[in-house]
């Protein structure tokens, strides 16, 4: 499944998964366009897709405002002349209870995580549907799918980008583009890692945050190890090549969501 000739954008391309997902479609040929908040991040990712041997370019992109993404769809497409595959990344997350949550919690993970989702395409889909061709792959999470307790709003939004997802699927399956959802399971990244990851909140007493994040992996699953980045990038491959898988909301997680 090559990409040569493509142009791809990752949103939150600097670190974890969508650094993953950069490279791997660079690996398989694509320039790669790689938008982050921090742009010295991006920096750092662009010039290892350059080693690859192919074209990269470092943007800055504040997914929550409109401005910033339109102005970041119209400098890729002015970089590198065109916009083939867009993988919207980026995203953030907090973990409180539901009683400890307050409205600006809340509404900071919506708009990073469903509006920011929902700007990016809109602003992609209107470079795309001219051409009457697009892979555009939102990163969604098994949260979107099943609810994890400390983390009623952002499974919120991402079930949001899931459901937006297959509705817009269906409204330009007809255009020569699909709309699919990755969903990443339990990736050690810093939702999962660290004293205030998920593993280090759930550890038992007398555990530590190394032993507790081994324990969640053997009892949440099946295959009994963690995905990585480059696992999310596999899928992201696959679906910026498949011509008939639109609508999905596809999930990497080692069995957990069966």
């Amino acid at each position: 499944m090559q990409l040569n000739g493509k142009t791809a954008l990752v949103t939150g391309g600097g670190r974890g998964i969508g650094q993953g997902i950069a490279l791997a479609l660079a690996e398989a040929g694509a320039d790669v366009a790689v938008a982050d908040l921090d742009t010295d991040i991006a920096r750092e990712t662009s010039a290892r897709i350059e080693a690859l041997g192919c074209h990269s370019t470092p943007f800055q992109v504040d997914v929550t405002d409109s401005g910033s993404v339109n102005k970041l769809i119209g400098d890729v497409v002015s970089t590198f002349g065109q916009l083939d595959i867009a993988v919207n990344n980026a995203g953030i997350i907090s973990i409180k209870s539901v009683d400890a949550l307050s409205a600006e919690d809340w509404d900071q993970v919506m708009a990073v995580n469903a509006r920011g989702v929902f700007l990016c395409t809109q602003a992609e889909l209107g470079v795309m549907r001219p051409r009457q061709f697009g892979r555009i792959i939102n990163v969604a999470s098994i949260a979107g799918k099943i609810g994890f307790p400390d983390l009623s709003h952002y499974s919120a939004s991402k079930f949001a980008v899931i459901g937006f997802t297959n509705a817009v699927a269906k409204e330009v399956a007809a255009e020569g583009i699909t709309v699919n959802a990755l969903c990443p399971g339990i990736v050690g990244t810093g939702m999962w890692r660290g004293e205030d990851g998920l593993s280090g909140r759930w550890r038992q007493p007398g555990e530590s945050e190394a032993e507790s994040w081994e324990r969640h992996q053997k009892t949440l699953l099946p295959q009994g190890v963690a995905q990585t980045p480059e696992d999310m990038g596999q899928l992201a491959v696959y679906l910026a090549n498949a011509e008939h898988v639109t609508g999905q909301a596809i999930a990497v997680d080692g069995g957990f969501s069966l």
